[in-house]
């Protein structure tokens, strides 16, 4: 007996006990939607924290000074570490498997406009520095090479920034005094959801060119150094590489990490990663162990078919059938209905996904538009090709017990069944 005439026989068998079978298949439906659902919540989870932590930026890594714990060039440990005008210049001349480096300090600064007055956080920053950290501009401009080397005054704002400002109206090409010096506002970034910050998020945050503080503050050192590996898997190495060559400025131990404290998002956003995929496997488990309830169904009725057809079994065994032949006959039934199913709960469970209205996440929090980092339960290929695995999986071990209990059978024995 061919594959095509199994289909049509398991068919027919379906259409002859339409109640029977269609609460089973109702079992298998309802086990397979969930399964979607809770893998598209999981997934759509596990990525949105994934994203509001990478709104620090892009594979970045921060290190600032710190206080060493070892002796090392005959000195004491103890010794507070302070970047000094030259490390960053130092790194990267130094550290060829960089993509960028930039500068930073944080301080805050008395912004004035009109009448005025606000308490703005600000950092101030070299010219990679947007690229790395996410500062995407909504309104105007992102910094030039030329507001470096002709140190221009200008400012760019968070968007939460501007607004405590500016009230709404539109700042850029507005001057603002910083510490009684005047800037121009030439950008205003675009509101970003951002889950990990150091100092405030950029939203609350407004950017000078680093070299501005030597006017401000008269500061020339900077606070902290971010940079970027050329590639995220190079993380660990740019990171010793880096202590590497502040430590032989600052003479302090490479080993000493109390030296010269770092912060890792690469390592970190693979663990939030695992994170989301954990919380994916958890979520498929429960879908998988509800689609095991159908799964019992589609072997009560497979059970009951073996009873009823007893005696054709006998027969066909008789007639030289081999078991794997009444198995394999069987478990194919099995699959059938399974899978006929299972292609019903999958367009149900579309359908069902779209109908269900975004769920709040970031959006109140960042006040993002359009639902911005809120959980969408949607039916992507990889979880409808998990959702098939986990479904074929079901139908072969709700299928296999029936099947070979069809094939085990005594022909003799079956066909005296009444």
């Amino acid at each position: 007996m061919n594959f095509t005439e199994i289909i049509r026989q398991s068919i027919d068998s379906l259409l002859r006990n339409r109640l029977r079978s269609g609460l089973t298949m109702l079992g298998i439906v309802w086990g397979l939607v969930t399964v979607v659902l809770l893998l598209s919540y999981g997934k759509s989870v596990g990525d949105g924290v994934l994203n509001g932590f990478l709104g620090i930026g892009n594979n970045v890594i921060m290190v600032w000074g710190g206080q060493t714990s070892m002796q090392a060039g005959g000195e004491r440990s103890g010794k507070r570490i302070k970047f000094k005008d030259g490390d960053v210049e130092a790194v990267r001349d130094t550290v060829p498997f960089l993509k960028a480096v930039s500068a930073e300090t944080d301080d805050g600064f008395s912004f004035k406009y009109g009448a005025k007055v606000v308490n703005i956080q600000s950092k101030a920053v070299d010219l990679p520095y947007g690229g790395m950290r996410r500062l995407d501009i909504e309104q105007g401009r992102y910094f030039e090479a030329d507001d470096f080397t002709e140190h221009r005054q200008v400012v760019i704002f968070g968007p939460h920034a501007a607004q405590k400002l500016f009230n709404g109206y539109p700042p850029v090409g507005e001057s603002v005094e910083i510490e009684g010096h005047v800037f121009q506002v030439i950008g205003v970034l675009r509101n970003k959801i951002q889950d990990s910050s150091n100092n405030g998020p950029d939203n609350e945050n407004a950017f000078i060119p680093f070299d501005t503080m030597r006017e401000l503050r008269n500061q020339r050192d900077p606070d902290s150094i971010v940079f970027q590996p050329s590639s995220p898997e190079l993380h660990l190495k740019a990171v010793q590489a880096v202590r590497t060559v502040l430590a032989r400025r600052h003479h302090f131990d490479p080993k000493d990490e109390k030296a010269m404290p770092n912060w890792d998002t690469i390592e970190d956003s693979a663990e939030m990663t695992q994170f989301g995929t954990a919380l994916e496997l958890l979520l498929g488990i429960i879908g998988a162990m509800t689609l095991g309830v159908g799964g019992v169904g589609v072997m009560n009725i497979m059970l009951v078919s073996v009873t009823e057809r007893t005696r054709e079994i006998g027969l066909l065994k008789a007639l030289g059938a081999k078991r794997r032949d009444i198995l394999s006959q069987f478990l194919l039934e099995s699959l059938t209905l399974t899978f006929i199913a299972g292609a019903v709960g999958m367009v149900v469970a579309i359908a069902v996904a779209y109908l269900i209205p975004p769920m709040p996440l970031y959006s109140d929090i960042y006040r993002t538009a359009n639902h911005e980092g809120d959980i969408f339960l949607r039916a992507s290929p990889g979880i409808m090709l998990s959702s098939f695995l986990i479904l074929a999986a079901v139908g072969i071990i709700s299928g296999l017990l029936p099947a070979l209990r069809a094939s085990r059978m005594d022909p003799v024995v079956a066909l005296r069944h009444e």
